[in-house]
């Protein structure tokens, strides 16, 4: 039974005229008196209010995701089951996907709402009583309520259950079953310990019953699954009924062709007519299949283009930050070759790739894209004359690829999908991810900058913080340090401890760089939410460069990291600024600057960095760890030489 289904069921909604009838004996009157306490006392004299705001309206406007999707999803269980771990990691992966939730905690209500009522079994009711009118208001206000309680008695959680029925809001009762001997051997509060040497009174599993419920919605076993996968299984079950969005779970959409039907559709794809694509449409590809453009498909179609170009974002699931154009150019002769084709081939130095189904041709607006992505069309940007040497038509649709693309430079080791970072990071039992985008070798400023956002995570309570180090893999400019030697760099700063190995995971993001500043830094950002990141470091300037003519800042230094902030879409991301760090004379190493101490510190440029390194000089010592300074001098000498 769907969401739909199940109110059309009721005989009393939300918006009906009637006001809900509320049972009688459940509702109290007058101030309320923390020192005394009648059942007898009732409200007088009070009329139910209808909201004059229905539920679809608030549905269409709150949150990213339109539709109401208020209810309230009930843990039971006895202390210690993980009731709150679970309530809060639901409430976690919600948020950040643009879904209004909040946990209502036993704890937290006991130390305001429900400060005045102790554990008597009267108490116990009216304190599940006050909690489910609680749940019932967020719910009614399109908030997903996520209460962990105890709840021992099954009358009351039938109550809490009634209160949102008669209000025609839906109510998940789940049951955190785990045994009593696991829950002892948590007892992360030291509640069973004071229970078994009398000291606590009452309580539930050792001297009070806990009446486990008789058909609940769904049980979860913590102590047999992750708290992960008891996260999931609340999710399928919202998914069942309508409450969240299919695509609010489908954070990473791989687009290979499965195993079964690869063969198949190799066959396919040779009988097919077929386009060439270059290598940078290739570098795109590779973005596309292993899901770091997730929700996308394929390339975009016109409307897609159209809703990156004008909102930054994908508007027709939720709102998804998608701030630059994946698209295929292609020539007019291709074009009008391949119109009225359901699907071809896309083809690389003549080896097929992908297929490309429901193809949609539409005019390639070169120097309105190029406005609108750079801020400008000067054709000396290097990323903006690819652009206008492309074809003059794009084509968007639904891509299938035949294999996973390798380079075959010995750094396809590196290339890890979104999927498989995300396994990495559960095998080294990380609990927060922060990413680290770079094109350039990493100084001990960078180093500093990453080893303070740990320290900050690990005192924010986290307890194993991992750093994906993720340099850009894809086409940069020429000017820019290749990949290769990159790489070898970063591998010496982590091997002279600059960056803990163990704490640290270096791997390469495919995607081509744009220099397209603050619309491109956002791409940045929001790719790395796929391999699970929550927290993002951003620095001055990110994917900005010189003004081709003037020389100067294409892009105000600071607006990428504002901008960052403010971004559609980007609500899993927690952004952590890039603060300045400068080479501390008087400390022998690089520090944050100090702007009281301004003599003391020399900033050391990436031209004046260059100049060093071609001429065969050393950098003052602890700017960059030898073995890593020498990688880039040999680089640069040898360029020199040629």
């Amino acid at each position: 039974m769907c969401q739909s289904d199940w109110l059309q069921s009721l005989v009393l909604s939300s918006h009906s005229l009637k006001s809900p009838q509320l049972p009688t004996d459940h509702r109290r009157g007058r101030m309320f008196n923390p020192g005394r306490r009648s059942a007898s006392e009732k409200a007088t004299n009070v009329t139910y209010q209808i909201n004059h705001v229905s539920r679809n309206k608030r549905g269409q406007i709150l949150g990213h995701r339109g539709g109401f999707r208020g209810c309230t999803v009930w843990f039971t269980g006895l202390s210690g089951a993980g009731k709150t771990t679970v309530s809060f990691g639901m409430e976690e992966y919600l948020i950040t996907r643009g879904i209004p939730a909040y946990c209502l905690d036993g704890d937290n209500m006991r130390h305001g709402l429900n400060r005045n009522l102790g554990f008597s079994d009267e108490d116990r009711e009216e304190n599940i009583r006050r909690v489910s009118e609680v749940a019932k208001l967020f719910a009614d206000s399109g908030v997903v309520a996520l209460c962990s309680f105890v709840s021992p008695f099954s009358k009351d959680r039938e109550l809490a259950k009634k209160i949102h029925k008669d209000s025609g809001l839906l109510f998940f009762e789940v049951f955190v079953d785990t045994p009593l001997d696991v829950c002892e051997q948590r007892d992360v509060k030291g509640l069973y310990k004071k229970a078994r040497a009398g000291i606590i009174k009452g309580f539930t599993g050792i001297d009070s019953q806990y009446e486990k419920p008789e058909a609940p919605d769904l049980v979860l076993k913590t102590a047999q699954c992750s708290i992960d996968e008891c996260v999931h299984q609340v999710l399928e079950t919202l998914e069942e009924w309508e409450i969240i969005p299919r695509s609010a779970t489908e954070l990473v959409r791989e687009l290979f062709v499965s195993e079964n039907k690869l063969e198949c559709a190799k066959a396919e794809a040779e009988s097919l007519p077929s386009v060439n694509i270059t290598q940078l449409d290739l570098q795109w590809l590779q973005v596309l299949s292993e899901g770091w453009a997730s929700p996308l498909t394929g390339f975009m179609r016109e409307r897609q283009f159209l809703q990156s170009q004008h909102f930054g974002s994908l508007m027709d699931s939720g709102v998804s930050n998608q701030s630059i154009p994946i698209v295929l150019p292609v020539s007019t002769s291709d074009k009008e070759r391949l119109d009225n084709c359901s699907a071809f081939t896309l083809r690389y130095q003549g080896r097929p790739i992908a297929i490309l189904r429901k193809p949609e041709f539409y005019e390639h607006r070169k120097e309105e894209r190029c406005a609108r992505q750079f801020g400008t069309t000067c054709k000396d940007h290097p990323y903006i004359k690819m652009v206008y040497e492309s074809g003059d038509w794009l084509v968007g649709g639904d891509i299938e690829a035949l294999e996973r693309i390798r380079w075959n430079d010995g750094l396809d080791e590196y290339r890890l999908t979104p999927m498989e970072l995300r396994a990495k990071f559960r095998q080294m039992g990380a609990d927060a991810v922060f990413a680290f985008q770079l094109r350039n070798p990493v100084h001990n400023g960078h180093a500093l900058l990453m080893q303070d956002t740990r320290r900050q995570l690990l005192d924010r309570g986290y307890h194993n913080p991992m750093l994906l180090l993720h340099p850009l893999g894809g086409w940069t400019k020429d000017d820019d340090v290749p990949l290769k030697t990159r790489m070898e760099q970063h591998h010496a700063v982590m091997k002279e401890g600059v960056l803990d190995p163990k704490s640290t995971v270096l791997a390469i993001f495919p995607s081509p760089m744009m220099y397209a500043g603050p619309t491109e830094v956002q791409w940045h950002a929001k790719s790395r939410m796929a391999t699970g990141a929550n927290f993002y470091i951003v620095g001055r300037d990110p994917a900005g460069m010189p003004h081709p003519n003037t020389k100067k800042d294409l892009y105000h230094a600071q607006h990428g990291r504002k901008v960052l902030t403010m971004a559609p879409g980007l609500t899993q991301l927690e952004i952590i600024p890039f603060k300045v760090a400068a080479y501390d004379k008087k400390a022998g190493k690089m520090a944050f600057y100090d702007p009281e101490r301004k003599p003391d510190f020399d900033f050391i440029s990436g031209t004046r960095m260059r100049s060093l390194a071609r001429n065969g000089e050393l950098p003052p010592d602890g700017f960059m760890a030898p073995s890593a300074w020498k990688i880039l001098a040999e680089y640069y000498q040898s360029l020199a030489k040629e």
